[in-house]
């Protein structure tokens, strides 16, 4: 899912490619896509783009008349820009936003279509899809401690968490806490002030660090490799692979769609994590630490052979 850095990313190349520009037409290939009805997709064209903004993952085009597109990308929804009235892909496409000198088109490669787009009128309307979570890159610290220990959650559901925090995903969770060496799961008011701080740091350090690799990559070309996983990063996505600091194999925790990566030897004093997989084969016998993880692969793998 495009996370803070990705979605800013977007927005900055919207500013250069739409804002300013009139929607010529507008072509809706899946219905399921538009979540609104009132006003209707067609209000939109022969608007011109007054604006780009981010409510948390979201990205809004602000148009004539108090309208605004709303798109939510969720995992697999992306942007491209083509030349103008380009063919909108079958599988893949949602919408073709026809622009004088392009084509904006919203695409999403996935079975499951969770990617949005609402139409609303006057920023009263934009309020409901604000979650309240502090922007990490404008908090001081403070208000990133308020928002962090509010509840006792773990490190990883807080941060990802859009009610706490806008626009932070898994993939940057991960990132922020191997920076920090905090383990996923440690609870938020178990946190000392030292800790609190670190995370902070680690936070605004990590997503801005990426925004600007990002700003690089793209240069001023339209983003075509918007991804969660990325070979510069520490952990995430980087099961088994060695830690960038110490060499350890990076784990990870399966849960639902999504996974945490973390480096034992950085992040949890050499424990490995309750895998739910892995609790379901093993059980009691479930190994606590590496030593254990190596003996009892090991032990498998004889057994094959």
């Amino acid at each position: 899912m495009p996370e803070l850095p990705d979605v800013i990313i977007y927005l900055e190349a919207l500013q250069r490619f739409v804002v300013g520009r009139r929607i010529d037409a507008i072509r809706l290939v899946s219905a399921s896509v538009l979540r609104t009805a009132d006003p209707p997709l067609s209000a939109a064209e022969g608007k011109t783009v007054l604006g780009v903004r981010r409510i948390g993952k979201r990205i809004v085009l602000a148009l004539e008349d108090d309208l605004f597109l709303v798109v939510h990308l969720m995992i697999a929804g992306r942007f491209h820009w083509h030349r103008r009235g380009a063919r909108v892909a079958g599988k893949v496409g949602h919408a073709a936003f026809d622009f004088p000198h392009g084509t904006l088109m919203l695409t999403e490669a996935s079975t499951r279509k969770r990617a949005s787009i609402h139409v609303v009128r006057g920023e009263e309307a934009l309020r409901q899809f604000d979650r309240d979570g502090v922007e990490p890159l404008e908090a001081d610290l403070p208000a990133f401690k308020t928002a962090l220990t509010g509840e006792n959650h773990t490190l990883k559901r807080a941060l990802t968490d859009p009610g706490l925090f806008s626009g932070i995903g898994n993939a940057y969770s991960d990132e922020i806490l191997h920076r920090a060496k905090l383990s996923p799961i440690k609870l938020t008011q178990a946190l000392d002030d030292d800790e609190i701080e670190r995370l902070f740091h680690a936070t605004r350090a990590t997503l801005s660090e990426w925004i600007t690799r990002l700003r690089a990559e793209t240069g001023d070309t339209f983003p075509e490799r918007v991804t969660a996983f990325r070979k510069e990063m520490a952990v995430h996505g980087r099961y088994r692979q060695p830690c960038p600091v110490c060499g350890t194999p990076i784990q990870r925790i399966v849960y639902a769609e999504n996974e945490c990566n973390y480096c034992p030897t950085c992040q949890t004093g050499g424990r490995l994590l309750a895998d739910r997989s892995l609790s379901r084969l093993l059980g009691e016998t479930r190994p606590k630490t590496l030593e254990e993880l190596q003996r009892v692969k090991s032990r498998y793998r004889n057994r094959a052979t």
